[in-house]
């Protein structure tokens, strides 16, 4: 079971801490980082994995999302990739391997670029690779990729709704989705990371320029891309290679499953974490 605890390195970070029942020898840290809106319950099934295997795995709420602080700004990649320098401070964790899904990846990113050298490797999981840039003008990207409103959705309702979105997953995968709200004493929803917020964080998004960045990386990095069959699952072909091609040393993994690849199969994932980490 996780031990969870708030780590203050000027702004509250809530942590899920696995430690390992054996020692696994040249045993490794894996901070795990979520997606935009999302926390870091997802990491869960993953992270017993990784700690049933003999290492210690810790996933975090970032500013803004899940039990963490929510202050009105600092959501650019400069103070969000600072908190996660400054967490590991903290921790006094040894070079640690990072690991981030979706946004989380990008943030992954960002962070072996400023920081080379501090982790042990680095893992995208189906994020890190795409500029939203160029799917067309700020103006257009941010309507299309604006939350859904669900605010005083009944929890009920919406828990339904994820089941029926992901009828393979089990309970625990749909609570730690339905961890990304508040549940407010009426029994209705509300998102931890409020609008404005995840429009900051979208619009750094649209502003990184992952190719520039590729090169500033030295780390080993390990990308996990999820292939649902879709069209759009084709479309990221192209920018999964140019990442490979532009990063210093990198392989590259496909699962076949959803976006979610950390919920949808935790213990698939935490398998592909080690095999590639075995050299790092």
């Amino acid at each position: 079971m996780p031990h969870d605890q708030h780590i203050d390195i000027g702004v509250r970070l809530h942590l899920r801490d696995w430690r390992p029942p054996r020692d696994a020898g040249e045993a490794a840290t894996f901070l795990l980082l979520h997606g935009l809106a999302s926390n870091a319950r997802t990491w869960d099934g993953v992270a017993a994995a990784l700690a049933d295997a003999g290492h210690r795995a810790i996933a975090v709420d970032q500013r803004g999302h899940g039990l963490s602080d929510k202050p009105a700004t600092g959501y650019d990649f400069d103070t969000v990739t600072d908190d996660l320098r400054r967490l590991i401070a903290a921790l006094e964790i040894e070079r640690p391997i990072l690991a981030g899904q979706s946004w989380g990846g990008n943030v992954v990113l960002a962070f072996g670029a400023r920081f080379p050298g501090v982790a042990r490797g680095l893992i995208f999981v189906d994020g890190g690779f795409l500029e939203l840039a160029g799917r067309g003008p700020w103006a257009q990207v941010s309507r299309e990729l604006a939350p859904p409103n669900l605010v005083g959705t009944p929890r009920a309702q919406l828990k339904t709704w994820v089941a029926a979105a992901h009828p393979t997953w089990d309970d625990a995968g749909v609570e730690a989705t339905l961890a990304n709200f508040e549940t407010l004493p009426d029994g209705t929803v509300r998102p931890w990371l409020t609008y404005d917020r995840h429009l900051q964080n979208l619009r750094a998004r649209y502003d990184q320029r992952p190719r520039a960045l590729f090169p500033r990386v030295q780390e080993p990095v390990l990308i996990v891309a999820a292939d649902d069959g879709s069209d759009w699952a084709a479309r990221k072909r192209e920018p999964v290679a140019m990442a490979q091609a532009g990063l210093v040393q990198a392989m590259v993994a496909w699962l076949s499953g959803p976006h979610d690849l950390h919920v949808d199969q935790p213990e698939t994932l935490a398998g592909r974490f080690l095999a590639a980490s075995q050299g790092w």
